[in-house]
């Protein structure tokens, strides 16, 4: 593999940089991993990322989309990129056994009170956004154009993104020229995992009422049963997948959560359900969930609804889709700072991040051209770990893992925090170098 020449030469540089804030790195990620907080709360953790900005010297503005930090770092002519970290938490009973583990309980949004914890890594996110940023403030004589940090607020409702975006984002300070992210996996802790073209899904999760005529459960026929009608609606959805979708296409349709009645003799009024849906194309995906209202609406006319069903939206997002040349750009970059054996291939993940709003101009609101981007994904499972993990492969291996969403998953020590500080420098490096 070709290795990038500007990153090459600074090889060095960036890992000086690196041993200089190590410790405040690790220092602030402990304290985040201590104190997480849900979306649209991170009120403490936007004060520290911002705080910890300005001492690097870069222009901070705190409360854009709510609890989002936008920092700017103007260092001549050139374009401007942008570093993207997420900061919130997950209603999640800490289970590490971590001395820094989360205590913290906050409330949710049904008003009742909730463990909280960081158990998808968005401490790690923002401890080596914030670090990164302190390198590139102390190689200012190694690049040109504008560097702008973003840490981003709740993304874990797919909220943060578009809050920012409809809060003027790129009117209020920059648009980019480029943007980059990054996800903890579990992978080799100090190796770095690329994939061009579609990365992650669109998913959107639907909540649907249906109306029935409740009563008495020895006298089914003077009743209208909504969890008949339900249990159908549920069964017929499996056919979207195996009938509609094309087989080479990917897509999940999954009824999460299904709830009706209080007790077995009572017929109730009406039945709930989720729908969640993930795929990897914006289009089918419309088709899909318009496929699944029209199976419920049927349904209910099948059954004797009373009434329509009720359809909400609950969160949404679009495809995460890497832009292949700048992926080969941005893999060359990492090739001359990890190494060609410190990378790996990474393969479609359906898990889902609002991360492309930012470059997707019409679904981003934002207008004009879209914005490329490149999204790749860091190792955070130690060497030890790693080797007593059975499989060929990372795939393979990660299989056995933690993954993120996990109670016991901790991705954040010294090797990952450094690797997602040299990722995101090395990066940069290869558009802002001179």
């Amino acid at each position: 593999m070709m290795t990038d020449s500007t990153v090459a030469r600074f090889r060095d540089r960036i890992d000086l940089g690196i041993d200089g804030v190590e410790a405040d790195v690790r220092a602030l990620y402990r304290d985040l991993h201590q104190h997480p907080e849900l979306p649209f709360q991170e009120f403490n953790t936007s004060r520290k990322l911002a705080e910890a900005l300005e001492t690097h010297g870069f222009e901070v503005t705190r409360g854009v989309g709510r609890t989002g930090v936008v920092a700017l770092l103007r260092n001549g002519e050139g374009p401007t990129l942008m570093l993207r970290g997420d900061m919130d938490a997950l209603p999640i009973l800490e289970q590490t056994g971590l001395d820094y583990a989360s205590c913290a309980t906050a409330e949710g949004v049904d008003g009742e009170r909730v463990p909280v914890m960081h158990a998808c890594g968005h401490d790690l996110h923002s401890s080596c956004l914030v670090g990164a940023a302190a390198v590139l403030a102390g190689m200012q004589d190694c690049w040109r154009g504008t560097l702008m940090v973003v840490g981003q607020p709740a993304e874990e409702i797919f909220g943060g993104a578009r809050a920012m975006l409809d809060d003027g984002l790129y009117e209020r300070f920059a648009r980019p020229d480029i943007i980059f992210g990054q996800h903890n996996m579990p992978a080799l802790a100090g190796t770095v995992g690329h994939i061009a073209g579609q990365a992650m899904s669109a998913a959107s999760s639907i909540g649907v009422t249906i109306h029935g005529d409740g009563g008495h459960g020895s006298m089914p026929a003077n009743t209208v049963d909504p969890v008949v009608i339900a249990a159908h609606v549920v069964t017929r959805l499996q056919t979207i997948v195996s009938r509609e979708v094309p087989p080479e296409e990917t897509v999940v349709v999954t009824v999460g959560k299904l709830h009706a009645g209080t007790q077995g003799n009572i017929i109730p009024h009406s039945a709930d359900l989720e729908i969640n849906v993930r795929s990897f194309d914006n289009a089918l995906h419309a088709r899909v969930l318009e496929s699944i209202r029209r199976i419920v609406q049927a349904e209910c006319d099948a059954g004797r609804s009373p009434k329509p069903p009720e359809f909400r939206l609950l969160s949404e997002t679009i495809t995460l889709v890497n832009d292949p040349a700048s992926v080969d750009r941005v893999r060359t970059a990492h090739a001359a700072f990890f190494g060609d054996d410190g990378l790996f291939e990474m393969q479609r993940v359906n898990g889902s991040e609002d991360f492309p709003y930012f470059g997707n101009a019409a679904a981003g609101g934002f207008g004009g051209d879209d914005i490329p981007y490149v999204y790749w994904f860091v190792g955070a499972v130690t060497p030890e770990r790693w080797r007593e993990t059975p499989g060929q492969g990372v795939m393979a291996k990660m299989a056995h893992l933690e993954m993120p969403h996990s109670p016991y998953y901790n991705p954040g020590h010294d090797t990952a925090l450094r690797a997602g500080i040299g990722a995101m420098v090395s990066a940069t490096l290869a558009y802002l170098g001179r």
